[in-house]
């Protein structure tokens, strides 16, 4: 294997805050790369501190030994933008090509942002401009969701590959598990909670599912860590006035301690829309081992389909509570559920498996 071949620059755009998910990606990917003989190589354009000019500037002298090298170039639209409309990444992408790197674009977002302002429909159409032409213009892509879920691939969409995410949390094996006694209050945890319009909704669905548990269990207790839980413990402890249910609101915690977290849990629920394979805070339920409960479109399909998952239709939060209700008082169910999202991250979701089907692609592209 050639130092060029052997070599993967990952580019990246603008940082996230607090939390970076792409990042994280990026990072634990070349962990689980080097493993295999490869080397990846984490680079960002800061263009928000220097603007876009200056970046590209940068960007075409640092790239001047690239030639030949594969370059995994990340896209969000917000990564490119300040408000989501991502044009200059096409800018990106064309000095690489001038530069002879063979480009690889990873499509952390698949779908252009909704809403029905005319800004909304400008943003729209701009980025599913952005997203055709750069998929056109790559040896190949990424997506994390299956590609027949992408509406605005060709068809067929012979260079598009889907390899789920992993988790941003180190898995918690069965021998790192808590040891129970079975005298614990039995805890449902809630991983990032939206930061916007839609917490209400959110913070309705689940206190309403935390509530009919405590009609049917002992003790109840709702965690909620990770972003946008701080900010909206004010609501939950407001819903969740006049109950048993105990509550807290943990906050932006490290990696590890949310992995020992979830690993104590007894259920995960997700209802930031539906659960997707490109949710890295619903795989990182799977990854912990921990039965996972939420919204989906009809049935569960690919890796989710043979995890530990329970869907429920978006939107029905009694739905949600009686699935919530059912795994927490049935232990069969609660161990099949456990046993079978081992068995899921083993296969799909673990950062070796996903380094395995990035090898595979780098040998097809």
């Amino acid at each position: 294997m050639s130092a060029e071949s052997s070599t993967l620059i990952a580019l990246l755009g603008r940082r996230d805050s607090p939390t970076d998910g792409v990042d994280d990606y990026c990072r634990l990917l070349g962990i689980a790369m080097e493993a295999r003989g490869y080397k990846v190589e984490m680079v960002r354009v800061t263009w928000e501190g220097m603007g876009w000019v200056r970046a590209w500037t940068r960007l075409w002298q640092e790239s001047r030994e690239w030639k030949g090298k594969w370059a995994l170039v990340q896209y969000t639209a917000l990564m490119w933008s300040r408000h989501g409309l991502p044009l200059a990444f096409l800018g990106v992408l064309l000095i690489l090509k001038a530069r002879g790197v063979r480009l690889i674009t990873i499509f952390h977002d698949v779908a252009p942002y909704p809403g029905r302002r005319m800004i909304d429909r400008i943003r729209r159409a701009c980025q599913l401009w952005v997203l055709r032409r750069a998929y056109g213009w790559s040896r190949a892509s990424v997506l994390p969701v299956p590609n027949e879920q992408v509406s605005w691939l060709p068809r067929p969409a012979t260079k598009a590959r889907f390899i789920p995410v992993g988790p941003n949390v180190p898995a918690i094996t069965r021998a790192a598990r808590s040891a129970r006694n079975g005298n614990e209050p039995k805890t449902i945890a809630v991983f990032v909670v939206t930061d916007g319009g839609n917490i209400s909704q959110e913070v309705a669905a689940i206190t309403q599912a935390a509530r009919a548990a405590s009609q049917h269990v002992p003790q109840v207790r709702l965690l909620t860590l990770g972003r946008g839980s701080r900010e909206s413990e004010p609501e939950f402890r407001k819903a969740l006035a006049g109950s048993s249910v105990g509550y807290q609101a943990l906050g932006i915690l490290s990696a590890e301690e949310v992995s020992m977290v979830l690993s104590g849990c007894d259920i995960s629920l997700f209802v930031r829309g539906r659960i997707t394979t490109q949710r890295g805070s619903a795989i990182a339920s799977i990854a912990c081992d921990v039965p996972l409960v939420g919204y989906a479109d009809g049935c569960l399909s690919g890796p989710l389909a043979e995890a530990g998952v329970v869907g429920v239709p978006q939107g029905d939060r009694q739905g949600l509570a009686e699935a919530v209700v059912k795994v927490l008082t049935n232990d069969c169910l609660w161990l099949d559920l456990h046993q079978r999202s081992q068995r899921a991250y083993d296969k799909y979701f673990s950062w070796e498996a996903i380094a395995g089907r990035f090898v595979e692609l780098l040998g097809d592209a």
